[in-house]
């Protein structure tokens, strides 16, 4: 679905509106949501830094997915921190994240596959005293000790 944010920065009224839209007819955008916010709150939001402004920006009506909802809040943090246009209009595709998640998807499949003879790696790293076990064996220490003349001395009247 192509959605829209209309994002306008009204000082009059020391408001910030956002508007949602999406397309639900081909080339026709219907107005899903509005939310306006206090430009006091927003700007305390802005100097606290962008995920606070992500989370005053969502509300129970009006909750972007973190890929629009940080894009939105960088354009409020340009309208807040400097003089630029008090509107801007945001355009997204979710065809887009699709495409994009795909092209992650072979990246990651590419770097998990594996190396064309592992064997030799584990050759360069391992020295074969290293598993020279005797020494080790010998150095255990039990906390029973058992003689011979006990092991000799069963009770078999049972």
């Amino acid at each position: 679905m192509k959605q829209k944010y209309l994002i306008m920065k009204n000082d009059d009224t020391n408001e910030l509106v956002i508007k949602e839209f999406g397309e639900l007819n081909k080339d026709m955008y219907s107005l899903l949501c509005e939310e306006i916010y206090d430009s006091k709150n927003i700007q305390s939001a802005v100097s606290a830094g962008k995920s606070t402004l992500v989370s005053a920006l969502r509300t129970e009506n009006m909750f972007p997915i973190g890929v629009y909802a940080e894009r939105i809040a960088d354009a409020v943090i340009n309208m807040y921190t400097s003089k630029s246009d008090p509107s801007v209009e945001l355009l997204f595709n979710d065809i887009d994240l699709v495409a994009k998640d795909q092209e992650t998807k072979l990246i990651v499949d590419e770097a998990k596959t594996e190396p064309d003879d592992i064997d030799e790696l584990l050759e360069d790293d391992v020295n074969g005293s290293d598993f020279d076990e005797k020494d080790d064996i010998e150095k255990i220490s039990y906390p029973l000790k058992i003689t011979d003349d006990d092991s000799e001395e069963t009770d078999d009247s049972g």
